[in-house]
């Protein structure tokens, strides 16, 4: 069974950084996305950043958080750095991937971490 599990996450002051972590675990075929999401409280959940091959850029990013935000990754854990962060980036940030498990017969399917809290507050 394929899991992801975050970490990183926890107290900033504003201005300051985090770098989150995701590593999926399981036998794993391929991947095609995997990146991060984030829900504040009251809100939706959103898209922070993922890689996809559906650009050509091969990530897509929320306007939010270009310029201050850098995704990256590793085989199979992607790694979310944040800086200049701001009180509305406070949110629990999830981890994504959409992936093929196993031997590669199957199709595939999307799995999400159990989420990792990010507060932003002086």
């Amino acid at each position: 069974q394929v899991q992801l599990v975050e970490s990183g996450g926890g107290l900033v002051q504003p201005g300051g950084s985090l770098t989150l972590s995701c590593t999926a675990s399981g036998i794993i075929f391929s991947i095609i996305d995997m990146g991060w999401y984030r829900q504040a409280p009251g809100k939706q959940r959103e898209l922070v950043a993922t890689f996809t091959p559906r650009t050509r850029e091969g990530k897509k990013q929320a306007d939010s958080v270009k310029g201050r935000f850098t995704l990256s990754k590793n085989n199979t854990q992607v790694f979310l750095q944040m800086n200049e962060l701001k009180p509305e980036d406070t949110a629990v940030y999830y981890c994504n991937a959409i992936l093929v498990s196993g031997y590669g017969l199957g199709s595939p399917e999307e799995f999400w971490g159990q989420g990792t809290q990010v507060t932003v507050s002086s």
